[in-house]
């Protein structure tokens, strides 16, 4: 497992949020940006954080669709990502 991978919030984000319901779409993940945020996001989503998490298997990712679901290797991240759920209320300020 690679911790970097949790790094982002952006990433963090995505994984929590495929672990909780799946498969999860990709407008979810600019819902709250501004306008002037939007553009910067999306290309943030769909050159850097997406991918790397792809690559690594983590999530299995459709950009004709637009869908983010479990890859073939969530299961190595799954139980870091419940811990971090479960105890949301003790982690640091901007995690998700």
């Amino acid at each position: 497992m690679s911790l970097d991978m949790l790094s982002s919030p952006h990433r963090r984000r995505i994984l929590l949020a495929v672990l909780d319901d799946n498969p999860r779409d990709e407008d979810e993940f600019t819902s709250d940006a501004t306008d002037d945020e939007l553009t910067a996001l999306k290309t943030q989503l769909h050159h850097v954080h997406l991918p790397k998490l792809a690559d690594k298997g983590y999530i299995e990712w459709n950009p004709d669709t637009e869908t983010i679901r479990r890859g073939p290797n969530f299961d190595e991240i799954a139980p870091l990502l419940t811990l971090m759920s479960n105890h949301a209320d003790e982690l640091p300020d901007g995690w998700p």
